[in-house]
Order: C-alpha cells, then structure tokens, then sequence
C-alpha cells in the first residue's frame, strides 16, 4: 500500500481516490437528519425512566431531564461511530463512514469529541460550518480537519 504525509499525518492511497468523495456532503447532511430522529425516538424510553426514576427519588431525579437530549445523543454516537462501523445508522443508511487519515479505528471517546465540536461549531456558525466543506480537500468539515478524520463512500 503506497502512502504519503499530508499535514504531518500518513494518509492511505485508498483516501487520494476521488471517487471516495463523490456525494459526501449530501449523504452526511441526510445521515444527520436520520440520526437525529433515531434520537429522538430512542429518548421516548429514556424518558419514561427518568420520570419513574423522578417518582422514585421525590421528584429530584427529574433533574435529568435538563440532559437527557446531550446524554442520549452522546450515547449513541459513542456506540455506533465509536464501534466497529464506524458510522452511525444514518451514515450506514447512506452509505458513509469516518476514517481517521492515520488508518487507526474511532473509538468511543473520539466519536464524542467529534461530536461535540459539531455542536460547538453549529452554536457558533450555524449551518455555515457545511461552507467549510466547499473549501478543504476531501469535502472535509472543520472538526473533521481538527480531529484528522474524513467521511468516505463505503463503496469505494
């Protein structure tokens, strides 16, 4: 397998293939809108534990309510990007997944990060940050450039 270093990072011939690439953009905006009605579905269940757990503790396990959309959602990523995948069920649906440009698999606590730095970047940019992907190489996001990951076709 030939490699090159970009940035300080060794990247795989497979990620210089620009079919790779080919409609990334579209399918991770549609895997996002899907991830995120699974996740509203998934905090239905949630929720009815929270309230029992409220019931249970006189009211002060209700307090998890204020969180239970970040926990739910971090759950999930941390489970489906995190394992073996790569990819959420959305990006699976799509037929996308993460890779890191260094070859070594995402874990849990990298899926996280990534995610988070998605939100932070939509609370500062608002759907703005997607311009980003106009701009750098690979239709990369600018969390994906700080984390040194990329979204591929899983056909490819």
């Amino acid at each position: 397998m030939s490699t090159r270093i970009l940035d300080g990072e060794i990247i795989g011939s497979r990620l210089d293939d620009v079919r790779a690439y080919d409609g990334v953009r579209t399918k991770r905006v549609l895997a996002f809108v899907i991830d995120y009605i699974l996740i509203g579905l998934l905090m239905i269940p949630v929720a009815i534990v929270v309230a029992l757990f409220g019931v249970l503790t006189l009211g002060l396990g209700w307090m998890l309510f204020g969180i239970l959309g970040p926990l739910v959602a971090l759950g999930y990523v941390a489970m489906t990007l995190g394992g073996r995948n790569q990819a959420t069920v959305g990006m699976r649906m799509m037929g996308v997944h993460l890779e890191r440009l260094d070859g070594r698999p995402i874990d849990g606590l990298l899926a996280i990060v990534h995610t988070v730095l998605f939100w932070a970047g939509n609370a500062i940019l608002s759907p703005l940050i997607l311009l980003a992907t106009l701009f750098l190489d690979r239709k990369r996001t600018v969390h994906d450039l700080l984390l040194g990951t990329v979204v591929v076709r899983d056909d490819v």
